[in-house]
């Protein structure tokens, strides 16, 4: 961790967090400038300095005792909802304060700060509105588009834009403009996870209307009240956005988040060859899970060209894990994708994906290539699961059905007579959803499943009073470090071998490759390490495919690691250097970042 006062060897890069920050506020102004505002943690000569005499109580304090302070505040709210509310205000006043709350006490303070509790945040928006946060892009003034983006600054000012559409919000639907929240929580695990510059992130949201009934009859509601735009206008409108964002930054990297089923792998599939370009509920939850199939064939002594992989839920989890894993087929096998993916077999509402559901309009894109030919099945019942595990014999199973308990003991123990390992992931969140619990995993397998699960679990305690830890296939693993790795080397594209070479890292860091009775995954607590060695990944990739556009990128592997070390962004208060705000940089004078003003009731 770069600690904000002497300049290492990379200390010259313009993204280094070593050394003073310029500085071009002072008084009140600087008190008000987030990324800049160290509160009582301003230094005497500072204070001095910067015009703060009298506008601080006296005592100065380290960012250890400003936590403490603040962790008392933060208990002191008794629901959840009221400790977001709490950190989201810290964050508006203090971003290294909030940043360094949440790395303190992490496991405790993800839940508040992101799914679940942001769920609930979203869905109260419009209720607890105060001051605006982001870009707010409306489908019925597509002339204001290019302008809006204009205020965020010059291109070399934004590494990450997060935009939604709010359509498919965490699992509670559609919540239009509230959607602007969680493009705000995806920057905040970028920054927590992956030292993402929070000044250099744009959250975005695309306002095209709401079909939920609720909002459109609240008076309160702060977005486009009408029924949700589809179709030409709402593509040109997305479209229109792309575009503006490529001419103004055009070396900044798209993250796509909770847009609806008709349009989250449409778009992906559009942009992803014309720009760096991610969708979290397409590809993250893809990249976890293939990371810890990869740990379990290590420990299962398979190979990933001979698996066979049935995927129970084929919406757009399923289908985007399918996606991850077909790709990684072909990768390590060097067979082509429509031979990989004969290997998998996608299941939903009507059973197994098959041929004439493609023929009768009832299946989406992203289903198609799943298909099998009706003939295979014809003498065999698609729609039972225990059945389908008997024709296919799967070495991995993964559910991202939403059927709670759906996984039974029949057909768990149905797939064990046929793998010494069984594979099996129930990924369904929240936790009262998940397809298996896996307590029962583990007593129905005599011990030898080999699980990750969606949510969190407490380790299983088994009869020989040994305990076995339970992965959580937690996307936050590695969204930021594959981000992180686009960012540093200023890709032109995300291409499916960097996503691979990310999941591989990710999979290099699992306890179970020392241990084979340990986790297939590693711990978030350990998520900054974890997304050094995937940036380090994803950037190696990019040189080999020549989309590496960043000059200077150390060949060594290890002084690569202290590269982007040095340019992830930490929670700690660097010196501030005063300058004339004439020829300061945007940064020095508080333009950088959020364009947010004063509270707005």
């Amino acid at each position: 961790m770069a600690n904000g006062t002497k300049a290492g060897k990379f200390g010259h890069l313009p993204l280094s967090t070593s050394g003073p920050m310029d500085c071009a506020l002072e008084g009140s102004s600087l008190l008000q400038t987030p990324y800049l505002n160290k509160g009582m943690g301003f230094p005497t000569n500072e204070r001095q300095q910067f015009g703060l005499a009298g506008l601080l109580p006296s005592a100065v304090n380290t960012l250890d005792e400003q936590c403490q302070r603040a962790y008392e505040q933060y208990n002191s709210r008794s629901t959840a909802l009221g400790k977001n509310t709490f950190m989201t205000s810290m964050k508006e006043q203090n971003e290294v304060l909030f940043y360094g709350l949440i790395q303190r006490h992490l496991k405790e303070m993800f839940p508040i700060i992101y799914t679940p509790t942001e769920g609930e945040a979203i869905q109260s928006y419009s209720r607890l509105f105060r001051k605006p946060e982001g870009c707010f892009l409306r489908i019925d003034k597509p002339d204001e588009v290019e302008a809006a983006l204009d205020r965020w600054g010059p291109s070399e000012d934004i590494d990450i834009i997060a935009c939604s559409d709010g359509e498919q919000i965490l699992g509670i639907g559609d919540q239009g403009v509230g959607g602007i929240l969680i493009a705000v929580a995806k920057l905040v695990i970028y920054t927590l996870c992956a030292g993402i510059h929070p000044n250099r992130t744009l959250p975005v949201v695309l306002d095209v209307g709401t079909d939920s009934d609720e909002l459109l009859n609240d008076p309160l509601y702060l977005g486009v009240k009408r029924p949700r735009i589809r179709g030409e206008q709402y593509d040109a409108f997305v479209d229109r956005f792309i575009h503006a964002c490529r001419e103004r930054y055009p070396k900044a990297y798209i993250h796509f988040e909770d847009f609806g089923l008709p349009n989250a792998r449409r778009i992906l599939d559009k942009y992803t060859p014309q720009i760096a370009c991610f969708n979290d509920d397409v590809q993250g939850t893809g990249c976890v899970t293939l990371a810890a199939i990869y740990a379990a064939i290590h420990v299962a002594k398979l190979e990933m060209k001979n698996l066979r992989v049935l995927a129970f839920g084929a919406g757009t989890a399923g289908t985007g894990i399918a996606d991850q894993i077909r790709d990684a087929i072909a990768v390590e096998s060097g067979k082509s994708k429509e031979e990989a993916v004969k290997q998998i077999w996608c299941v939903d509402k009507p059973g197994v994906l098959l041929q004439s559901m493609v023929e009768q309009e009832i299946l989406t894109p992203a289903q198609h290539d799943y298909a099998k030919p009706d003939e295979e099945w014809k003498h065999i019942d698609h729609k039972s699961l225990v059945e389908i595990i008997k024709a296919v014999k799967p070495n991995v199973l993964i559910g991202t059905s939403t059927k709670p308990k759906s996984f039974t003991k029949e057909i768990v123990q149905e797939m064990a007579k046929h793998v010494d390992r069984p594979i099996i992931s129930p990924l369904s969140n929240p936790t009262r959803l998940h397809e298996a619990d896996p307590k029962d995993l583990f007593e129905w397998t005599d011990g030898k499943v080999l699980t990750a699960t969606g949510s969190p679990f407490p380790p299983v305690e088994m009869p020989d009073g040994k305990k076995r830890e339970v992965a959580e296939c937690n996307n936050s693993t590695t969204f930021p470090g594959i981000g992180l790795g686009c960012v540093l080397s200023r890709t032109k594209l995300l291409s499916p071998s960097m996503l691979v070479a990310a999941t591989k890292a990710l999979a290099a860091q699992a306890p179970a490759l020392k241990d084979p009775d340990a986790a297939l995954l590693p711990d978030v607590v350990d998520v900054r390490e974890i997304s050094v060695k995937i940036a380090a990944a994803v950037i190696r990739q990019a040189e080999k495919e020549s989309l590496a556009q960043q000059e200077g990128i150390p060949v060594d592997d290890v002084e690569l690691e202290e590269w982007i070390r040095e340019q992830m962004w930490n929670p700690v208060y660097r010196p501030l250097r005063k300058v004339e705000r004439e020829g300061a940089s945007r940064s020095a004078r508080g333009e950088a970042g959020s364009k947010g003003s004063t509270a707005v009731l």
